[in-house]
């Protein structure tokens, strides 16, 4: 199932087409956003509720000495494994000597290595909050390592992560084509994109001078392409001047396909289903129904996941049903 295919059988489910709503902050909430709202609310239920191996990954990342915080990629969602990785150089880490470090709490690392002179090869490691510079957060979890490395070394570090959403041709950066002249200077939040060959990309923008200076997408919709331009009407900037132009960049997805659509697109689909009908006020016992069926389909996705993936015929032998 890819996304196209996952929208029609939402609303056809539903007999409902999500029409575009206003609020009452007259905010505009298109029929895209509120359907991948109800998508993406899914996703993230089934990623949390089973550990498929099919959506870890790993990376290798270089550590300095005195600095016992590592970064976390953005997509991190929780930790598999951390390995010091040493007797190596950048160009073959694959050749190293992996040493496994044990997963602890913050406090036994403070504990236990109190001070900026407890150096050595971390042997622990845990959990930390975000990293901060200059009052800024860079970044929204890092790891603390204990003891505080005594030099450069490279760890291994394996992770659940959240793979891209089914939606399709989400629009993520772009650059300014043109800056716009005689505009409302200030900050606009929420701001509509138009054109392109999708639709629903909202943005927060930046005048100065009366022209643009910085247009970050803050919802990237859904059916773009890279090489599509994009932009507003004044009303939403001011209310004066000529209207900016950007060219995405960058997009999430382009085909619509994705690992639970191509191998569990029953759970994708009762589990947005309930959030459909939840979002709805729909009947109870319709609720309830797809809570069944989301329950049933989840089930199936555990037993593989959390199962099959975990076993192998030769350790754990096969199953057996008796015959009569």
């Amino acid at each position: 199932m890819n996304y196209s295919e996952l929208v029609t059988a939402i609303q056809t489910y539903t007999e409902n087409n999500f029409p575009t709503t206003t609020l009452a902050d007259s905010t505009v909430v298109s029929s895209t956003t509120q359907i991948n709202r109800l998508i993406t609310q899914a996703e993230q239920r089934i990623y949390n509720s089973v550990q498929f191996p099919s959506i870890r990954k790993n990376q290798y990342s270089a550590i300095t000495a005195n600095n016992k915080y590592v970064s976390l990629p953005s997509d991190f969602l929780s930790v598999y494994s951390l390995a010091l990785v040493t007797g190596v150089t950048s160009a073959n880490l694959d050749t190293g000597t992996f040493e496994f470090l044990l997963n602890k709490d913050v406090n036994f690392i403070r504990q236990a290595y109190p001070t900026p002179n407890d150096t050595g090869a971390p042997k622990y490691y845990a959990l930390f909050g975000p990293t901060i510079v200059s009052s800024a957060i860079t970044n929204e979890l890092s790891l603390i390592l204990g003891p505080t490395p005594d030099a450069s070394y490279y760890v291994e570090l394996h992770y659940y992560y959240y793979p891209v959403s089914i939606i399709q041709g989400v629009a993520t950066t772009a650059s300014i084509t043109t800056t716009g002249s005689g505009l409302t200077n200030g900050t606009y939040y929420n701001v509509p994109l138009t054109g392109g060959t999708g639709n629903s990309a909202v943005a927060t923008v930046v005048v100065a001078g009366n022209i643009v200076t910085s247009v970050t997408i803050t919802y990237g919709g859904a059916y773009y392409i890279v090489g599509n331009v994009l932009t507003t009407s004044t009303s939403y900037i001011g209310g004066a001047g000529t209207a900016f132009t950007i060219t995405l960049t960058a997009i999430n997805n382009s085909t619509g396909m994705s690992w639970l659509g191509d191998n569990f697109d029953t759970v994708l689909l009762y589990g947005a289903l309930v959030e459909a009908y939840t979002y709805m006020k729909g009947e109870a016992d319709l609720i309830a129904l797809y809570d069944t069926k989301y329950k049933e389909a989840l089930a199936l996705a555990k037993r593989l996941g959390d199962g099959m993936e975990r076993q192998d015929a030769y350790r754990s032998g096969q199953y057996r049903q008796a015959v009569t």
